[in-house]
């Protein structure tokens, strides 16, 4: 058996979601074959993601009769990457984002980073709302990052998420009065300064709008896509349409969209209450060819888990459910990017 004999097996694989094998889409990075074993790389870039897991299965099934051991190693092409790259070591960053306050950004934020986790990922979780950061209370965090003697800093570790927020940085209740120059500074030493070690995401947190912080996040980090949050009623719809723009201006793919707060499900009575409308985000996103990532009830049970420190997706019941449906969604999304990204790469080197 060569390597010619391996492709041709693996050219039984298809991709779930590109429409071919992972072949002819030039995901195949590397072939080797001796005696004992075959050693294979393939370009996937969602780690813990139920498609690239489905990949690895089926390459790994393609391949059981040959009376080998299979060596897997999933890798994005060396080519993708660059020496300047800014930070290297991370995989994947993904920005959660709204149009409007009081969506329920951070909730969401918070509960993907910690289902990423749960799901097996290293992930690291930055909240660049400088003006109200409130994402250590929402994982009960409290314990400040530690200073190498190269003035780097450690973040801290909670739920297995590595930790970062202007919260750390300040006094709890000192309020943060600067103008747009010096959260530009500020978040850029945060991206430069910080140990983040190596991740498979970093779920970055922006604050509301389309201000100079997420002017600041969209120049500095690569990001691989965002997320936007929004509630069913139109007018978080419309602020919502403006993020979405925003992505668009400065060419970040958009992974979908997040219905929040979308229906009520009474204790009482079992019936579902739609306080703040219904199917606005869905029809948002079909409006806009947007995958739709979930809709999210209005539970009290979310805002307990924020208040106390316990993301919700790190438990049972219909609400951990949709974030859990929500975070697969996304990585499911982040890996056809990659995957994308990695046919490109393929296509123009063969010419």
């Amino acid at each position: 058996m060569n390597p010619d004999d391996v492709r041709s097996l693996l050219s039984t694989v298809e991709d779930p979601d590109l429409d071919d094998d992972i072949v002819s889409l030039g995901l195949v990075n590397a072939v080797d074959v001796d005696d004992e074993r075959i050693r294979l790389s393939i370009a996937l870039g969602a780690p813990y993601a139920p498609h690239e897991s489905q990949i690895a299965e089926h390459v790994r099934a393609a391949l059981a009769d040959t009376d080998r051991e299979i060596e897997l190693t999933a890798a994005m092409p060396p080519g993708l990457h660059t020496d300047e790259e800014v930070l290297p070591n991370i995989q994947n960053i993904i920005a959660v984002a709204s149009g409007k306050g009081g969506v329920g950004k951070s909730t969401v934020s918070v509960n993907l980073a910690a289902g990423l986790a749960e799901r097996g990922a290293r992930v690291g979780l930055f909240d660049t709302d400088i003006y109200g950061p409130n994402v250590p209370r929402m994982v009960d965090s409290d314990e400040a990052p530690n200073a190498t003697e190269e003035q780097t800093l450690i973040p801290p570790e909670q739920y297995g998420l590595k930790l970062m927020s202007m919260d750390f940085l300040v006094g709890p209740d000192d309020p943060v009065i600067w103008r747009g120059p010096m959260v530009h500074k500020m978040l850029t030493q945060l991206v430069e300064d910080v140990e983040w070690g190596q991740l498979d995401y970093l779920v970055v947190d922006l604050p509301p709008g389309t201000g100079d912080t997420q002017l600041t996040v969209l120049q500095t980090l690569p990001l691989t896509g965002a997320v936007i949050v929004t509630t069913p009623q139109q007018v978080a719809i419309d602020d919502a349409v403006k993020g979405l723009r925003m992505f668009g201006e400065h060419e970040t793919p958009v992974l979908g969209i997040v219905e929040n707060m979308s229906s009520f499900r009474c204790p009482d009575c079992g019936g579902r209450h739609d306080i703040f409308g219904a199917g606005g985000g869905e029809a948002f996103a079909d409006e806009e060819n947007l995958p739709f990532l979930g809709a999210i009830p209005l539970d009290p049970a979310i805002r307990a888990g924020g208040d106390g420190g316990e993301p919700i997706v790190r438990s049972d019941g219909e609400t951990a459910t949709a974030f859990k449906t929500m975070t697969e969604r996304v990585a499911n999304n982040v890996g056809i990017i990659r995957r994308q990204q990695a046919n490109t790469h393929a296509n123009e080197t063969e010419k």
